[in-house]
């Protein structure tokens, strides 16, 4: 539904560990504009109920009704999304979420609970180039959180944790099994918690450097995306590497960069929405 120009959309994100979904108005000459933002964890619940209590929750929250979305678009895993009108692949959405976001970023890095990968991106949100990390590396958020578990300590006090620290202790193995083996034994040696967290994420940020200088990130804005992006330790370890590796790359974090699959996704939608009402009425004027 368009009304006097104004789109309103839904995307929604499927994760290996969550749900995130956004609405976004589209207004036809003005910018657009975050109605809602949601979370949801997925755990062992079944995922097409978590999805499906999650939309009409988020349109409450929005302010609207189902009938008055233009476009509802899904990304990552989303074929569980039965209410959507289209896909986008991932790298897509991350993209045009991440531009929407930061509109100086010309790179991205996308951090999820499986996998990380950097992507090269022009003004419009084009993916020029990417690399990603391997399926074994300890560069994830699962394996963060799986750490964080074995310490005793939440997501959330993870980076302040981690910027707390003094001494660093390095984490050498890129094999998660192997580098959660390492945090056992820097455990049972007394090493603070604060410690252990610095090191790996370090470790993680200097992986995370090498992909960006890898897709040719060089002197770009990098906007940080994906389940990590809320991770302030992350954030100032990768600073931290890109400057002791003599590059000039602006490392940013944003408030909603965790929501910035499920942004894109909205955005692409009402895009493709316009597109498609386009092409519709170009039909009907030629037929009249």
């Amino acid at each position: 539904m368009s009304v006097n120009g104004q789109l309103l959309t839904v995307g929604v994100d499927v994760g290996s560990s969550a749900v995130k979904t956004a609405v976004v108005r589209m207004p036809a000459s003005a910018d657009d504009e975050i109605l809602a933002l949601r979370t949801d964890r997925i755990r062992r619940r079944d995922l097409r109920k978590v999805i499906d209590e999650a939309y009409p929750l988020v349109l409450s929250e929005a302010g609207i009704d189902a009938d008055q979305v233009a476009y509802a678009a899904s990304t990552g895993e989303g074929e569980l999304v039965d209410f959507r009108r289209g896909h986008f692949y991932g790298m897509t959405t991350h993209a045009r979420g991440a531009v929407f976001l930061e509109p100086r970023a010309r790179a991205v890095l996308d951090v999820g609970a499986l996998h990380a990968r950097a992507m090269r991106i022009d003004a419009r949100s084009k993916v020029l180039g990417y690399r990603m990390t391997s399926q074994c590396a300890s560069g994830s958020g699962q394996f963060l959180e799986n750490v964080a578990r074995y310490l005793g300590v939440s997501l959330e006090e993870v980076g302040s944790l981690s910027c707390s620290a003094r001494s660093p202790e390095q984490v050498s193995s890129i094999c998660a099994v192997l580098a959660e083996t390492d945090v056992i034994n820097m455990v049972s040696r007394g090493i603070a918690t604060a410690d252990i967290l610095k090191g790996i994420h370090q470790s993680m940020a200097g992986r995370y450097v090498k992909l960006l200088r890898a897709i040719g990130a060089g002197e770009e804005h990098v906007l940080i995306t994906g389940g990590l992006a809320a991770d302030t330790g992350l954030a100032n370890a990768m600073r931290e590497a890109a400057e002791k590796g003599g590059l000039g790359m602006t490392i940013h974090t944003h408030p909603d960069s965790i929501y910035a699959g499920a942004l894109g996704a909205a955005l692409w939608g009402g895009f493709r929405h316009r597109v498609l009402a386009g092409r519709a009425a170009k039909v009907t004027r030629e037929a009249s």
